[in-house]
């Protein structure tokens, strides 16, 4: 933690001017970006007592190792270039955006020499007139399809286009009158841009104009008795009046506004915009912010624009900056965002809180909006510290734990008829799972032929488990002897699958969660036992009732339905019980390409793949002696008697087989070991 005195300019070095300031971490990186009207003034902010300042600004200064400023002309200027620094460095402790969707936009790409109406997500793009942002896909994808007879555009990827163009013959859209078809030449590429041109105009809110034209086209029509082309545009008129019919009039004609508002508390925020285009809702967005930094409102607003609008295109500059911008407060310096604005725009921009009338009552329901964002975020998010701290203390509070489970594993086993036999071990960290810890197991048995039921490979599971950790926590033979670990197998197993830099079990749980009853927490009890470990806690989930059963405890620990600590270790069960199930199915596809040495427990396809290496065909490993096989890297005596073992009492068409296969390799590695004996 770096003492800000030690890198704090003198006060003569800093300007008196407009500009934008910097800090920077021991690695040149940009942590933070501000801007200032008085920089000097404003960075001696920063320089004071630490324990003066709000904790986000002091964790802030004391990451920062250096700070350095930019000298502009105006307030206006300072205003831009944060922004851009803002984008270029995205500054950990700047406020973050995040939208909570990515929103669809309808786009049509006038930069192209065919301008092609389509559905777009993500970044903007120079030369392309954007419209939105919609709810859903599917909305513009409607509103498009009723459009199209009105405003023929094309709509067809390139490749399409160049087939259509190279054939001579339209697609689809084409030959109903749903594109004016320019690929074939139906119409000259400037009467397609003017068409495309039609079709923002309507999009941009000028629909009376294109409904007067159509009017006057159709009475024309009926005068002169062409009914049929009468009866067209009439059809043409009522498909542009059902696409503003989805738009609702929320304001009088005319009216272009955004409308925003924000909820939230200390941590993070919530933000909605309604986006209104001739007096009807066109769009409608949403961010979730993280305060990151400490900002007021009237910041937050500011920043908002920023990002809201800190990217226009110029073809569709007059289409995202409004006439009207409505906030919830207005931002400090209200005037330069205005003047901002209006530069963007090319016009005048009001920035203003709404007090009365129609404008208001619609900034309320915009506040509703985002009231019920913050709350089905926090439901949603599943890194909610306070949701998480809940459900862990609630656990902690029923199992009588000294400590919240912050590290929680659960075992399942899954078995079909007692065939195939697998567990699964998932771990989840304070209330989130952490996949990178996730394990599964193949049961083994006493014999090398599985386990009896389930509390047996439960048992077996859990000791295999605890023996790593106890290898890993200490590494005197006599104590590992003691409690019955087998250590050359341990480091048999490791050289098999080694994991540089990251121990396999490297610490402990705080709690153990197994999926049963009564049978298979005594079964787990036992094997940490015999361990020696009495400082992992240890309950079992019962699926039928959800109980939670305690070890040696003759009734359920019964948690309400209700309850984050319940909800939590549902999760933890189910996500237990979904990764064995997928390991199982795993296994059990793979049956149908049995090896001779598949059923040797603990002899998977690496160790089989090294043993194929080593001696080159079946045949020559079952020659070899369980010494021979121990020798080879990764293999331990047992393993080597269990391999022996398997490959003795073959029967004479498998032994045949095995020795066709050794046959026709030449004595050379085998290519696949799945397929070993087949």
């Amino acid at each position: 933690m770096a003492d800000p005195m030690t890198y704090r300019p003198r006060p003569g070095e800093i300007p008196t001017e407009p500009g934008v300031y910097r800090f920077r971490d021991q690695h040149r990186r940009v942590i933070y970006v501000g801007k200032a009207k008085n920089l000097r003034a404003r960075l001696a902010n920063y320089f004071q007592d630490v324990a003066a300042l709000h904790p986000r600004t002091a964790t802030m200064v004391t990451t920062a190792a250096s700070v350095e400023w930019t000298v502009v002309g105006t307030e206006v200027e300072a205003l831009a270039l944060e922004y851009s620094w803002i984008k270029e460095y995205d500054p950990r402790f700047n406020v973050k955006y995040r939208d909570d969707k990515s929103y669809p936009y309808l786009a049509v790409t006038m930069g192209e020499t065919i301008p092609r109406a389509q559905v777009m997500r993500g970044a903007k793009r120079a030369g392309t007139r954007y419209f939105g942002p919609f709810a859903h896909a599917w909305a513009i994808r409607e509103t498009l399809d009723l459009l199209l007879r009105v405003f023929p555009v094309r709509t067809c990827s390139a490749g399409v286009y160049r087939r259509a163009e190279q054939s001579g013959r339209p697609c689809l859209l084409g030959y109903i009158d749903k594109c004016a078809a320019p690929c074939v030449g139906r119409i000259s590429p400037e009467d397609h841009r003017a068409l495309a041109e039609d079709f923002c105009s309507f999009m941009a809110g000028d629909t009376a104009k294109h409904v007067r034209r159509l009017t006057k086209e159709m009475s024309a029509a009926a005068e002169a008795m062409e009914y049929e082309r009468a009866a067209a545009l009439r059809d043409d008129i009522a498909a542009l009046e059902r696409a503003t019919e989805k738009n609702a009039v929320v304001l009088q004609d005319g009216t272009d506004a955004d409308v925003f508002a924000l909820a939230g508390d200390d941590l993070e925020a919530a933000v909605q915009v309604f986006h209104v285009r001739g007096g009807r809702i066109r769009g409608q967005r949403g961010w979730v912010v993280e305060k990151v930094e400490d900002v007021t409102d009237a910041g937050l607003v500011e920043h908002l624009l920023q990002q809201v609008y800190g990217v226009v295109d110029d073809e569709a500059g007059e289409a995202l900056v409004p006439r009207e911008v409505l906030v919830p407060v207005l931002p400090d310096n209200v005037d330069q965002v205005r003047a901002w604005l209006s530069g963007l725009r090319g016009a005048a921009v009001d920035v203003r809180v709404p007090q009365r009338g129609d404008k208001k009552a619609l900034a309320q329901t915009v506040l509703r909006n985002a009231e019920h964002a913050l709350a089905l975020h926090r439901t949603r998010r599943a890194g909610d510290l306070t949701t998480r701290s809940l459900a862990l203390r609630e656990i902690q509070e029923a199992l009588g734990l000294d400590e919240a489970p912050l590290r929680i594993e659960c075992y399942d086993v899954s078995t079909t008829q007692g065939t195939h036999q697998v567990a699964s071990m998932v771990v989840f960290e304070d209330g989130l799972a952490r996949k990178s810890e996730y394990r599964h197991f193949t049961i083994r048995g006493p014999e090398g032929e599985g386990a009896a039921d389930d509390t047996a490979a439960m048992h077996e599971v859990i000791r295999r488990r605890f023996s790593r950790y106890v290898a890993e926590r200490t590494a005197d033979p006599e104590v590992l002897q003691q409690v019955g670990i087998d250590v050359a197998e341990l480091a048999a197993e490791a050289e098999v699958a080694p994991e540089p830099d990251k121990k396999r079990f490297a610490y402990p749980p705080n709690l153990v969660v197994v999926d049963g009853g009564p049978p298979q927490v005594a079964a787990a009890a036992r094997a940490l036992a015999e361990l020696g470990i009495d400082d992992v806690a240890l309950c079992g989930l019962a699926k039928r009732l959800e109980e939670v059963w305690l070890p040696g405890e003759p009734y359920p620990v019964i948690l309400e339905r209700s309850s984050e600590g319940l909800y939590l270790l549902q999760r933890v069960r189910d996500e237990a019980h979904r990764f064995a199930i997928s390991h199982h199915r795993k296994r059990r596809g793979k049956a149908m390409t049995v090896s001779v040495l598949d059923g040797v427990p603990g002899l998977g396809p690496t160790r089989q793949a090294r043993l194929l290496k080593h001696f080159g065909s079946v045949k020559r490993l079952r020659a070899a002696s369980a010494e021979e096989i121990a020798a080879v890297p990764g293999m331990g005596a047992r393993t080597a008697a269990q391999v022996v073992a398997a490959l003795a009492p073959a029967a004479p068409a498998e032994r045949g087989a095995a020795e066709a296969d050794g046959a026709a390799s030449g004595g050379g590695p085998a290519s696949s070991p799945g397929m070993l004996g087949a």
